[in-house]
């Protein structure tokens, strides 16, 4: 999730100024930093997040995009307006095409993307996923924003903790096929079984999309009158359901937590909508990405356990086991440390 509070603190403060440096980008829209048009010997580097105009792809990209200036690199940023693999995979293939030298993506599908990155790492790209994976085979490196048990676990007892340990709780998630939320969610059901009086009455998706996701949540509501709690561990999911609640008979009385950033949830948790709701940090999982490509197009890393690189500002980073770098551990977010963060 977030990387530690000392790497936190160092990016808070600039993290709105680089997500409005990418938040107007348009369907397949990049940068102007074309690696066609340039003469230089630069890197030349691609994000391709699961979707444009998403706030926490702004920010992580954005954040990509400072890394790539620090190396003196070319960056883009080219991606679907819909979260859907088929859509991510055209991308995916034109940058292979135009022989960029690393795409950094987050996978809208585990598998459905595997051609289009088998492809382009034989045609010389590395490849970088980040924040959701896929196969390992189909990718040189994983950039994990936190460990995945990590993530589960803290949601879980987040819940747990805000219901008194009881009653009916329901995920609201992203799309059903994102690698990311379903590890998750795997994870926090095997966690829900050391709680015996916590039952998980259903799983529903509202893809990322805001209004769906809004209208989700008062479907959960209607179905389920003695919900006592909901976990979204996505940023535009956590949002949506805020924003219903607040309005709601259901505040205060139905809990609500999972992933979210502070500047969007920040009204909810003084409104008491939401009472504590956690993630990593976007801006550091998007910088760290960038310099585990660079590492990699450079020839410092290969991407195998043990290997080792620097990550500017960040620091040190290890690979681990199937080619996983974590960025660091959760950090919970309520009423007392809220006003501290500025994404």
């Amino acid at each position: 999730m977030l990387s530690s509070t000392k790497r936190i603190t160092g990016v808070a403060a600039v993290a709105l100024s680089l997500a409005l440096a990418v938040s107007g980008c348009g369907k397949g829209s990049g940068d102007s930093n074309d690696s066609s048009s340039s003469g230089s010997k630069a890197q030349t580097i691609t994000f391709i997040p699961k979707n444009l105009g998403n706030p926490y792809f702004d920010s992580s990209d954005a954040a990509g995009k400072k890394a790539v200036g620090e190396f003196g690199g070319t960056y883009s940023q080219v991606g679907p307006q819909d979260a859907s693999p088929d859509a991510q995979a055209q991308y995916i293939d034109t940058e292979a095409q135009k022989h960029t030298n690393a795409i950094v993506v987050s996978a809208n599908d585990p598998k459905a993307l595997c051609d289009s990155l088998n492809q382009a790492k034989d045609a010389g790209t590395k490849v970088v996923t980040f924040d959701s994976d896929t196969d390992p085979s189909c990718r040189d490196i994983f950039v994990s924003p936190s460990n995945t048990e990590g993530i589960g676990k803290t949601q879980v007892d987040m819940i747990a903790d805000q219901i008194g340990d009881a009653g009916e709780v329901a995920i609201l998630s992203a799309s059903a096929n994102a690698t990311n939320q379903n590890a998750w969610i795997d994870v926090m059901k095997k966690e829900l079984a050391n709680h015996p009086k916590i039952k998980l009455v259903e799983t529903v998706y509202g893809d990322d999309d805001d209004q769906k996701s809004f209208d989700k949540t008062a479907a959960l509501l209607q179905k389920h009158p003695n919900l006592k709690g909901i976990i979204s561990p996505t940023t535009v999911g956590i949002a949506a359901a805020a924003r219903y609640l607040s309005t709601s008979s259901s505040k205060g009385k139905v809990m609500l937590t999972g992933l979210g950033t502070p500047n969007l949830m920040r009204k909810y948790v003084k409104d008491g909508t939401v009472k504590e709701f956690a993630l990593w940090n976007p801006e550091d999982l998007g910088y760290l990405a960038a310099y585990a490509a660079h590492a990699l197009v450079s020839g410092d890393i290969k991407g195998d356990e043990g290997d080792k690189f620097k990550a500017g500002k960040l620091g040190d980073f290890t690979v681990g086991a199937d080619k996983v770098v974590v960025l660091g551990d959760p950090f919970k977010f309520n009423a007392s440390n809220i006003d501290k963060f500025n994404y």
